[in-house]
């Protein structure tokens, strides 16, 4: 690696990693969901004798397409209550892209069952396709509230892909998301007035208010009460506002009882800063260092209008925060060498990690990627915790003619010989931290020992 920098071992002892593997709920999480979309299509078979004429098979797929979307709106939502066991467990990232599944899933499922129903109503009618659509929507109990719920997904659905969010504006993609709200509420009436299998079904109608009451009372709980709760005890505030690097700097949050915020290493905060231009928008920052005493450190890079602006805070700003989330914590540790791979301001979490992370000296080992030295932040400090630590640190910077260094697997098994014996913390812009799992994966890490959470999203 180009301009590698290496501290050998000290003195510095610390206790080693419990052993015992950690299961993640991920694939318990995903068979009950797959298996509330069976128990959907059970409720269909149940209610559905035969399937004969042409009309027959586009209104019950029809009716296959709504009672699953019906489900799906359900998960979408549940997804994205930020439930601890998701945004710790599985990991945030993990969870936005279910998310992000789940909502295309949704809008497929929701074209697919307007197209059928009124193909198939049509044909059953004999009556154009035009005429029937106009016949459902003003005629049919719930349907102009169905209709505006639908006509919300949609729009929801098209903003949210990926070609076009990234020509709008973050805060107007955020509140027409919110709309997803409205629109459940509006079509759920819907559901139950017209859907076949849910008329004089009182279990079927009982286990859809169960289901949409309880995804409901998460949202209401995890992303409303427990906010609330949290800064209305901790009153956080703005310490200081500290340079760390060039158009990089450190944000200092003190408070009330800090320790029962159960925060760690490898955390993050969504945090909102009271501050005119910044109230309306909430960001996930990493802690930059281990939480403690000396309150909650973050450290973000001026990237945007949002976080160029969380420079010019002034201490005592009110602090509004949501969390602590997260996976990439010592809590996914197997093994007991471990490699911090971090990319850009990849390093906060890293960071916070290299400092606190249990290993004896020589079993801790922190490459930093960068653009140049003068790029990277919190350098000072990386060096003191891996001079009071007997741990390594390298740095992976940009030529003096500009040209890349690229970290390879031949470049990794360098600098650590038994890098497949490791567990790896990966965080970096998504190009660095693809190529460098590519190369971690090449040079024998297994995927299960790689642990990486992208706050891209």
């Amino acid at each position: 690696m180009a301009t590698a920098y290496d501290h050998p071992p000290t003195r510095h002892r610390a206790a080693p990693p419990k052993r015992g593997v950690r299961r993640s709920p991920a694939a318990v999480i995903l068979g009950l969901l797959w298996a509330g979309a069976a128990a959907v299509l059970a409720l269909w078979w149940q209610d559905t004798s035969a399937v004969v004429t042409q009309a027959d098979w586009l209104t019950d797929a029809g009716r296959i397409a709504g009672l699953l979307c019906g489900y799906t709106c359900a998960v979408l939502v549940g997804l994205m209550a930020r439930v601890p066991a998701l945004e710790r467990g599985v990991g945030s990232d993990r969870a936005a892209r279910w998310h992000a599944m789940a909502g295309r899933w949704t809008v497929s499922l929701l074209v697919a069952h307007v197209v059928l129903i009124i193909w198939g109503y049509a044909v059953e009618g004999h009556a154009s396709v035009w005429r029937e659509t106009v016949s459902i929507v003003m005629d049919y109990p719930e349907m102009l509230k169905g209709t505006a719920g639908a006509v919300i997904l949609f729009t929801v659905g098209i903003v949210s892909a990926r070609a076009v969010r990234k020509r709008v504006r973050y805060e107007t993609w955020y509140f027409l998301h919110l709309l997803t709200y409205a629109a459940l509420f509006l079509a759920f009436g819907h559901q139950l007035a017209l859907g076949a299998d849910f008329v004089g079904n009182s279990a079927a109608q009982n286990a859809w208010y169960v289901l949409y009451l309880g995804v409901a009372a998460l949202v209401l709980w995890y992303r409303v009460l427990a906010p609330i709760r949290l800064n209305a005890r901790h009153r956080l505030r703005v310490a200081a506002v500290v340079p760390e690097a060039p158009g990089v700097f450190s944000v200092v949050v003190r408070g009330r009882r800090l320790g029962e915020l159960a925060a760690e290493s490898g955390h993050f905060f969504r945090w909102r800063f009271l501050a005119q231009g910044l109230w309306w928008t909430a960001s996930p920052y990493s802690l930059s260092a281990a939480p403690g005493a000396h309150g909650l450190r973050i450290t973000v890079k001026g990237l945007g209008d949002h976080s160029a602006a969380v420079a010019m805070l002034r201490p005592g700003t009110r602090v509004w925060a949501e969390g602590p989330y997260g996976a990439l914590t010592a809590g996914r540790r197997k093994r007991a060498k471990v490699l911090l791979l971090a990319g850009g301001v990849g390093i906060t979490p890293l960071r916070a990690l290299f400092e606190s992370l249990p290993a004896a000296p020589g079993h801790l080992t922190l490459l930093y990627r960068a653009r140049t030295a003068e790029d990277l932040a919190l350098r000072s400090e990386l060096e003191s915790i891996a001079a009071a630590r007997g741990a390594r640190l390298f740095y992976a910077v940009n030529a003096p003619d500009g040209s890349r260094t690229p970290i390879t697997a031949a470049g990794l098994r360098d600098i650590l010989p038994d890098i497949a014996g490791h567990d790896v913390y990966l965080c970096g812009p998504p190009g660095m931290a693809e190529a460098s799992y590519d190369a971690l994966r090449a040079a024998g890490v297994p995927a299960r020992h790689i642990h990486h959470e992208s706050f891209e999203l």
